[in-house]
């Protein structure tokens, strides 16, 4: 600002570079110095790709992004290339956030040991609306499925939950809001058949199911309200290279910046391992509480 005020008065007044310095209170060496630093051409061009890549990605994930490609750059420099550039990410508008005391369900810090799941809807080009089935892994927070549709009932629940027991073992427990097709009769009659605890949340409670709604936040910001589908065909397609780019280039930040494949592959070799916990490592043997408030009360029974 000193240095425009400086330039006014000479500009504009004809006054001396002396004169203009002392009425603005500005040092001369400060108004005559001219910065050396390097233009950063090439990583600022590159940081604008990553960005339009990752229209929703902020600085942080950007950062992590070009430490893999071997950026030494740290992280104040590429924020401050990130400010100048003009590549802040457009917030939306933040949802209520709910309050009060809760109490949370601890499970074991190992893949498979809570599943959530729940339907995101949108719509295609031609007005269509559809839905997407997300089921997430609580502790590794991969995306175990996403499966887009325009319809899809409890039997085809059924059938997509077995199929991916199959490809990823069984779960120790799976936690779901009240909709009519996750408490349908084919979803009690799987749950009896397969001896899985399933736990409902309470109604009008989504925080209490928070895994997979912060997971259906990332799809609508980064996916869905970036995308025009145009049929079911390409929603599949997109869908599914979204889920494998979530799963194992994304930056998590939950996760310390590691991808959630990264992240279940290294758990599982700790487990693997045992006798090298340390007493720091056992400490941590829980993972992050999980939807707290979760209705630990209600099992799912056959019906009939």
């Amino acid at each position: 600002m000193k240095r425009e005020a400086v330039a006014y008065l000479r500009a504009g007044h004809g006054l001396s570079e002396r004169r203009a310095c002392h009425i603005v209170g500005a040092d001369r060496t400060m108004i005559r110095y001219r910065s050396q630093r390097a233009p950063d051409t090439e990583l600022r061009g590159r940081l604008r790709e990553l960005a339009n890549e990752r229209r929703r990605f902020g600085y942080r994930r950007l950062y992590v992004l070009l430490r893999r490609e071997g950026e030494p750059s740290g992280i104040n420099r590429i924020y401050r290339l990130y400010r100048e550039e003009g590549l802040t990410v457009r917030k939306r508008k933040a949802r209520r956030k709910a309050v009060g005391t809760r109490a949370p369900i601890l499970v074991e810090a190992r893949p498979n040991a809570r599943w959530s799941l729940d339907f995101v809807h949108d719509q295609f080009a031609n007005g269509q609306r559809f839905r997407v089935f997300n089921v997430v892994d609580d502790v590794t927070r991969e995306c175990l499925a996403a499966i887009p549709d325009t319809s899809i009932s409890g039997r085809r629940v059924a059938r997509e939950l077995t199929a991916l027991i199959e490809r990823r073992g069984k779960p120790g427990m799976i936690v779901s809001d009240n909709g009519t097709e996750l408490t349908s009769n084919a979803i009690l009659r799987w749950c009896s058949e397969h001896r899985i605890e399933w736990h409902y949340i309470a109604p009008g409670k989504p925080m209490q199911n928070g895994f997979v709604e912060s997971f259906n936040g990332r799809m609508r910001d980064e996916l869905l309200n970036e995308t025009m589908f145009r049929n079911l065909t390409h929603a599949r397609i997109v869908i599914t290279a979204w889920a494998a780019d979530y799963n194992t280039e994304r930056p998590h930040s939950a996760l310390d910046y590691q991808t959630p494949a990264d992240y279940a592959r290294a758990l599982t070799t700790a487990i693997a391992r045992p006798a090298a916990r340390n007493e720091s490592s056992a400490r941590r043997a829980i993972a992050q509480p999980a939807p707290i408030g979760v209705n630990t009360n209600r099992t799912p029974v056959a019906a009939g």
